[in-house]
């Protein structure tokens, strides 16, 4: 007969290695030491997916911004030493090439005046007011809209009648992924500023088809005089206040773009010198 042997709990328990608290002690620091060393890991590698998915987001806002475009997809840069988000400067970059349909500007340097506080406010909201910008590539006419950018046109049509816009050269061209064509700073390098800001107008579901008129800027509130057309459909996020559309001469801004951009890269200066001779604003 096969008899069972009862076996009480204690006996098993004698029978387990004792453990000194030395070796206990050791033992949780090497847990520990893992438990930290994954946790490290854990942490490296949710780092790096989030600042994937920054450098995303960054590389269109850049190209906004300006190299940063850095904005960027399109902004202006009221510090020239931040060459992160600078725009070209023109004294860096070759002479311009010559542009079939563009000739040389107009005599005459900008008048860089400048002003310490925001023009009153003197548009009307219930009319639109028309642009002609005649460049050394030709003619572009804008319709500007007061009932949606009051500031934004009121600062616009300011300018054109202070000639701040005359014999200033338009800085900036994209060619790729974002479509534009910057101007409005009489510096040249997209530094320049009228010695104001003004604050952000329609950007709520505000997008960026071809024939926009938009603000560039520095970051939120901070509008001065440099402006952007956009000569095909680009995607941006809605960051630059819309303020008209183009009327005429999206002809004479493709013809601008197939010239290409100094370098062959796709953001910077135009091959095409590109010269706002003069531009002026009236009530439509």
């Amino acid at each position: 007969m096969i008899r069972r042997t009862h076996v009480h709990d204690s006996a098993i328990e004698e029978t387990r290695p004792v453990v000194s608290s030395e070796q206990r002690r050791r033992q949780l620091a090497r847990e520990k030491y893992e438990r930290q060393q994954t946790a490290r890991a854990e942490a490296a590698s949710k780092a790096k997916r989030r600042n994937a998915v920054l450098g995303a987001a960054l590389a269109v806002v850049v190209l906004a911004g300006g190299g940063a475009w850095a904005g960027g997809a399109f902004k202006s840069d009221s510090k020239k030493t931040d060459t992160a988000n600078a725009a070209p400067n023109q004294a860096a970059t070759p002479n311009p090439v010559a542009v079939k349909g563009c000739t040389a500007p107009s005599p005459g340097q900008p008048n860089g005046k400048q002003w310490k506080t925001e023009p009153a406010m003197a548009v009307d909201a219930t009319a639109k007011y028309n642009v002609t910008m005649n460049t050394s590539c030709g003619a572009v006419t804008l319709q500007l809209d007061p009932s949606k950018a009051p500031h934004t046109v009121n600062s616009f049509v300011f300018l054109a009648g202070q000639n701040y816009f005359d014999h200033t050269k338009c800085h900036r061209l994209t060619t790729s992924s974002i479509y534009v064509l910057q101007c409005g700073d009489p510096t040249g390098t997209g530094s320049g500023t009228p010695g104001y800001s003004f604050t952000d107008e329609n950007l709520t579901g505000a997008t960026y088809p071809a024939g926009t008129v938009a603000m560039a800027n520095s970051g939120a509130n901070t509008n001065g005089s440099q402006f952007f057309l956009v000569y095909k459909d680009t995607q941006l996020p809605p960051s630059y206040t819309p303020f008209g559309k183009i009327t005429g001469g999206l002809d004479v801004l493709n013809n601008i773009a197939a010239g290409g951009v100094q370098g062959g890269t796709g953001d910077g200066a135009p091959n095409a010198d590109v010269v706002l001779n003069s531009v002026t604003a009236t009530k439509g």
